[in-house]
């Protein structure tokens, strides 16, 4: 449960601080990410915070990228965001912007997912197919070993993440390739509006 925070309010929120195309694709594809490991790692009954959560993530990083995590928590906070969505929301940060430690098994899957979703959706867009729906494995690990590819996503991040969930990095990218094949469509659909963005 979200308490009584829903995911229309945390849309209303998102899209308020954040209008560029770019960052409403990551959020919305970190949001079915999130979900979706909700559902596989028996927090089904949690599914809507997870997914909140995901789409909250990086609420403040549009605006507000030199304070980032932080003044998050002062702007859901602000709005009534639950507690523990805020939390989990800020801890994505650990040991770069916050001292927030990924604790529950929601924000270890938050950290080790948020830079490898990004790294694997770049990996996508090489593909004749432009998407996840073919890409394997050994595809993005190939792309994973050069440095220059998607540059901006922490390899340091990735590997962290997976030590904290106690996955090695292929079963993570295997998982979060699955994840992102669940959500395509659907991020896709609700990005439509925003096209033009």
């Amino acid at each position: 449960m979200s308490g009584d925070y829903t995911r229309k309010e945390a849309w209303a929120l998102l899209t308020e601080y954040n209008q560029d195309a770019f960052h409403l694709r990551h959020a919305l594809t970190v949001e079915g990410v999130m979900r979706h490991f909700a559902r596989e790692l028996g927090y089904g009954a949690e599914e809507e915070m997870w997914g909140i959560v995901g789409l909250l993530h990086d609420l403040d990083f549009e605006r507000f990228p030199d304070q980032h995590c932080v003044k998050e928590q002062e702007i859901m906070r602000s709005r009534g965001v639950p507690e523990r969505i805020v939390r989990a929301a800020a801890s994505h940060g650990f040991a770069i912007v916050t001292d927030i430690e990924p604790e529950h098994e929601m924000e270890k899957v938050l950290y080790a997912v948020d830079e490898l979703s990004g790294l694997v959706g770049a990996a996508a867009l090489m593909r004749p197919s432009r998407s996840v729906q073919d890409l394997e494995v050994k595809s993005v690990r190939k792309k994973y070993k050069n440095m220059k590819f998607a540059a901006g996503c922490s390899r340091e991040v990735i590997e962290r993440g997976a030590a904290m969930l106690g996955w090695d990095l292929d079963t993570l990218i295997g998982r979060t390739i699955l994840a992102m094949r669940s959500c395509e469509d659907s991020v896709a659909a609700a990005l439509e509006p925003h096209a033009g963005a």
